[in-house]
């Protein structure tokens, strides 16, 4: 299973909605797509399945930079918190 990165624009701010396997080719191209310097963001994490350690890690930056995590599987959401 491959990684799909939608994006929604609404005024000032990005909803993302991230699907499949997460992995390292697919950081540099959700970090662009949520452009968090200059947007608030929303990840939508419903239809993640998976995310190795790369995608863990791009996440948690996400996060602690700001964007809200929403909707996140519960196998996903023990690696953030771990």
């Amino acid at each position: 299973m491959n990684c799909w990165i939608g994006v929604e624009r609404k005024d000032d701010r990005r909803i993302v909605r991230l699907a499949g396997e997460f992995k390292l080719p697919q950081v540099s191209e959700l970090l662009a797509a949520c452009d968090i310097e200059h947007f608030a963001v929303e990840l939508d994490l419903r239809d993640l399945v998976s995310a190795d350690a790369a995608g863990i890690d791009a996440l948690r930056n996400l996060r602690d930079r700001g964007a809200v995590l929403v909707r996140t599987p519960g196998y996903i959401d023990l690696k953030l918190n771990a």
